[in-house]
Formats: C-alpha cells, sequence, structure tokens
C-alpha cells in the first residue's frame, strides 16, 4: 500500500495560481510514476499530469500544457502540481496517482494502469 494525501487545493480567481502536493507514505521506492487527474461533476476523470522517476520524463494533457507543471522531490516522497493561470474550467477535484509501471508515462499515464489513488483535493475557479 502506498497512502496517498493531496493537499493545496482550495478556491482561486480565474487567472491565480495554486499549488497541489501529493504526499506518498507506507512502503515507497524511488521506482514509481506520481500523476495528477481531475473529475469535474458530470464528467469523466482524465489525467492532467504525470512523471517519472528514472529519467524525469513528464507528460501534459493538451489542456494545460504551458500553464501546469509537474515536479517531485524524491527525498520528501512527494510531488508538486503548480497550476497558473487558472481558468474555470480547471474547477474540479484533483486526485494523485502512483503507478509503478515503467511506462506509465510514455503511455501517458493511463487511468486504468493507476495502482494507487488519493481521496481527491477539489480546486475551485471562481471570481
Amino acid at each position: 500500500q502506498v497512502p496517498l494525501v493531496e493537499s493545496g487545493g482550495g478556491l482561486v480567481q480565474p487567472g491565480g495560481s495554486l499549488r497541489l502536493s501529493c504526499a506518498a507514505s507506507g512502503s515507497t521506492s524511488d521506482d514509481y510514476a506520481i500523476g495528477w487527474f481531475r473529475q469535474a461533476p458530470g464528467k469523466e476523470r482524465e489525467g492532467v499530469a504525470c512523471i517519472s522517476t528514472s529519467d524525469g520524463s513528464t507528460y501534459y494533457a493538451d489542456s494545460v500544457k504551458g500553464r501546469f507543471t509537474i515536479s517531485r522531490d524524491n527525498a520528501k516522497n512527494t510531488a508538486y502540481l503548480q497550476m497558473n493561470s487558472l481558468k474555470p474550467e480547471d474547477a474540479a477535484v484533483y486526485y494523485c496517482a502512483v503507478d509503478i509501471d515503467p511506462m506509465w508515462v510514455q503511455a501517458m499515464c493511463p487511468a486504468y494502469g493507476v495502482d494507487y489513488w488519493g481521496k481527491g483535493t477539489l480546486v475551485t475557479v471562481s471570481p
């Protein structure tokens, strides 16, 4: 088990910024990838960004490229999602995910491959 705890969600105005954190605890190693997904009411869960450990490669959904940045601190077993220039359509519950498949990021981080999920943190973007 890899318990994941997200934090950093909240209310922000359009154009604003938030930084989400995902702390992984329990039996962890450096050999896993971390990703962020989101789910808005009435919509399917979608991948936002993910990052591997082996080579630091990343994947971003087209909708967030240039605005969001994923990073990780292996020493702290923590991943971050810096979200800038937020739009109302970015509002959703954001979930952290861990996958041990070394090809997961290359495969654009499909949700069906996720090994562990966090419980989510709510991001609201509103004037």
